[in-house]
């Protein structure tokens, strides 16, 4: 029999002094070494994780580059830069650096004012700036922006961008702003160059319909990333045709322009300098703490990745702005892109995003013969492909169900008239205004009713509505009965004192008050209504406080119902909706008994869409053949292997079930009650642990307490053996693409315990305990 492996979790570490254990060594082959580590290893991951982002960045550096109007080098030179210096310095280590869309306008504006030696200074002077605000510690302060003035902004670029790319899409050349873009668009069509056209038609079809491409051959075919393969089959149209076009002219290394003392207006400069530094600041802070969410959704690799530093990533992007300027290179940011790509590609540390751009040097050095045969107007559609992307429906519907739509708008619509810097000035004005307009906007009402008057408050109520309510409550009779409805999220302390003197004057006159949400819930004063037995998790309980008043008229179905819709349903709402378009998903089936007190989602920390749940008197699962009467476990079980493709099954089992209970003390033959027919699934588990050959199951390296707990423990073990014999689930075992997993939950321990295995074919009868992660806020703390 195989030898017990002991389960860890990631936190725990290695088993030994630098020397990691079996557990870890299977479930995390492409885990770095430690920090402290001498040797310097690359993952396997990191590797082929590197290839697919750097051929990503290839096309997309040089097309930034083109888009911008600054020597076409530059764009490799700041895809190199980012790659190695950010990936090295950087606080979030999946992230990728590079020249970005984001920037684009905004270079463009700098190089045709300035010239492109000058604006490498400017990008430099940026670089420094950047490195000085993290010396502060102001990166967090960056994601205070409203969601709706980055959205918009973004847009804004996104849009200037596509504007001046279809003029080279065309076979023109763009002017120098969007309006003026606009303005030519009816000449440059009635003046198209069918080469370019071709060119860049064939682009932008490879863009779309590459990701869509069916089938296994597709599914092979996509891991070349859709920008090279696009440009690839634009350039082999262009070059077998002998089509006549501009194409890529990268010029000698030797004449490669570098930085010049920065010549203009002090105040212009001034303010050049500050945007890059702002704009590019806030890109890639929010492009990390996205990448942090990406890598928490990531389900495979099983590494742990820490958190982003943002101040050490802000220091990261300053320095590699500096190294990029000073080689004549585009300002650069954290690209959303390319660490998208790299967090699915499988990257497991920072050296991925390093790699990348050694590759990217290594191509600017070797390939430039290569690189010299890409059509620009293939360059051109890819960007404005980008542009477009840009222009997010989904931000759209996020900023709009939020009500921002005003602040988005008037974002994306001044970056495109006026450009980046003032455009983003217009959004955090209008913000500011819109915001107060809601503050200011609180709509008081007095009505009387069955002998009771009812003043409504709402909106949010400031010192600015203290007038108005003041009036309105001094207009209810001294010893009448009120209730006031308050509807809002907010209530300064000027009109919580005015609330507060008018109710101890009114009862002192001999009158009543009470208040309410819009509800008609009474809201009291917080000492009355806080109890100490009261817990966060007591909806999950038949619990009421004893002083609450109870309401026997109410269904109790229906009163948990209603706190759902009230308190869960809007935090959920927006989930659900987004599993109701795409059909559920989920990674493992999860097959438990049916007894109340095991909440699946609650032990697993799991939410909708996560397990395929199935359950049953004993979690039992009936061996295939066998004439049961019943087939909805083999049902459900062919339906998550067959259809839903789960990765995992877990069988768990828990202390004190009743239905092992009633094994240990029923008659062998079973009853002839439904419940007794379904028993008898549970008899080879019975036998199993009777039996003189088989060693007892242990957990967390003790024997179980009493034969009931013994029966739960084999009774997982036997369930998993039957799973085994199902065809569906046999098959995948095969192919290796399927898990089993045995799980025990002791309910007065509030402890799960995993089943450990080495062994394919035979199970080794031992349940470790499973350790809780060390808190982030303890460590903090620490």
């Amino acid at each position: 029999m195989s030898a017990c492996v002991p389960t860890r979790t990631p936190e725990e570490g290695p088993s030994g002094p630098g020397r990691p254990d079996t557990a870890s060594r299977s479930r995390e082959p492409h885990h770095p070494p430690p920090g402290g580590g001498r040797r310097f290893r690359i993952a396997g991951a990191d590797l082929s994780a590197s290839i697919s982002v750097f051929l990503i960045a290839l096309p997309l550096s040089l097309g930034i580059a083109l888009a911008t109007g600054a020597p076409l080098q530059a764009g490799l030179v700041a895809a190199a830069v980012g790659g190695i210096v950010v990936g090295r310095l950087g606080g979030s280590p999946l992230q990728v650096s590079g020249p970005a869309a984001g920037l684009t306008v905004v270079t463009a504006e700098l190089i045709q004012h300035y010239g492109w030696r000058t604006t490498c200074a400017i990008t430099v002077l940026a670089g420094l700036c950047q490195m000085g605000l993290a010396a502060l510690r102001v990166a967090r302060s960056a994601l205070a922006v409203s969601p709706a003035i980055v959205h918009g902004m973004l847009a804004g670029i996104g849009a200037t961008i596509a504007l001046a790319q279809l003029h080279i899409v065309l076979g023109g050349t763009p002017q120098s702003s969007a309006v003026d873009n606009i303005r030519g668009l009816p000449a440059q069509l009635d003046d198209v160059h069918p080469s370019a056209l071709y060119a860049s038609a064939l682009t932008v079809a490879v863009l779309l319909l590459w990701p869509r491409i069916p089938g296994r051959p597709g599914k092979i075919i996509r891991k070349v990333p859709a920008a090279l393969a696009a440009v690839a089959f634009a350039t082999a149209l262009t070059v077998l045709a002998g089509l006549s076009l501009p194409r890529v002219d990268l010029p000698s290394w030797s004449s490669h322009a570098l930085p010049a003392l920065p010549e203009g207006p002090t105040l212009g400069l001034l303010a050049a300098v500050l945007t890059i530094t702002l704009v590019g600041s806030v890109e890639s802070l929010l492009s990390a703490v996205a990448v942090d969410k990406l890598v928490a959704a990531r389900k495979t690799p099983d590494v742990r990745i820490p958190r982003a530093r943002l101040d050490r990533e802000l220091a990261g992007q300053g320095a590699a702005n500096v190294v990029s300027g000073a080689l004549g290179g585009l300002p650069i940011t954290g690209v959303a892109v390319r660490s998208a790509a790299n967090v699915a590609a499988g990257a497991v540390s920072r050296h991925s995003a390093m790699l990348h751009g050694l590759w990217v040097a290594v191509a600017a050095l070797l390939l430039v013969s290569v690189l010299d045969l890409i059509p620009l107007a293939a360059l051109a559609a890819l960007v404005m492909v980008v542009g477009i992307q840009m222009v997010s429906i989904t931000h759209m519907r996020t900023v709009r169900r939020n009500r921002e739509m005003l602040v988005y708008a008037a974002t994306l619509g001044a970056v495109v008239v006026t450009g980046v810097l003032e455009g983003v000035v217009i959004g955090i004005a209008v913000a500011v205004i819109v915001a107060l307009h809601r503050l200011t906007r609180t709509r008081i009402t007095l009505e009387f009713h069955e002998g009771v008057h009812r003043v409504r408050v709402r909106g949010q109520l400031t010192f600015l509505a203290v007038p108005r309510l003041s009036r309105m409550l001094g207009q209810v009779p001294h010893d009448a009965q009120c209730v006031v409805e308050l509807d809002g999220s907010f209530m300064d302390h000027a009109a919580y004192e005015a609330l507060h003197d008018w109710q101890t004057a009114h009862a002192a006159q001999g009158g009543s008050v009470e208040f309410t949400g819009r509800a008609g819930a009474r809201i009291s004063e917080p000492a009355s209504e806080t109890h100490g037995c009261c817990r966060p998790w007591t909806p999950w309980r038949n619990h009421h406080c004893e002083d609450r008043p109870q309401q026997p008229e109410t269904h109790h179905l229906a009163s948990g119902l209603s706190s759902f819709q009230r308190n869960t349903a809007p935090l959920v709402r927006d989930e659900l909706a987004r599993l109701a378009r795409e059909g559920q998903r989920p990674s493992q089936l999860f097959l438990t008994c049916a007894d109340s007190r095991l909440v699946t989602s609650m032990i697993t920390a799991s939410g909708p869409g996560d397990l395929f749940t199935v359950r049953n008197v004993g979690n039992l699962v009936p061996a295939p053949g066998k004439e049961s009467g019943d087939d909805s476990v083999a049902a459900a079980i062919e339906y998550a292997v067959d259809v839903l493709g789960v990765d995992s099954i877990t069988i768990c089992g828990h202390s004190g079930c009743g239905a092992m209970q009633a094994l240990l003390s029923g008659p062998a033959g079973g009853a002839r009650t439904p419940l007794g027919r379904w028993l008898r699934h549970g008899q080879p588990s019975l036998e199993r642990m009777r039996s003189k050959h088989r060693p007892w199951a242990r957990i967390s390296g003790r024997l179980p307490t009493d034969a009931v707990e013994q029966l739960c423990l084999t009774n997982v073990v036997q369930q998993l053996e039957h799973l085994r014999h199902h065809e569906s689930v046999a098959r995948r075992l095969a192919e290796g693409t399927l898990q089993l997993h045995g799980m025990y939950f002791h309910v007065g321990e509030a402890q799960a315990y995993l089943l450990a295995s080495s062994d394919e074919h035979e199970i080794d009868e031992v349940f470790d305990r499973v350790r809780p992660a060390p808190s982030s806020l303890h460590k903090s703390r620490a």
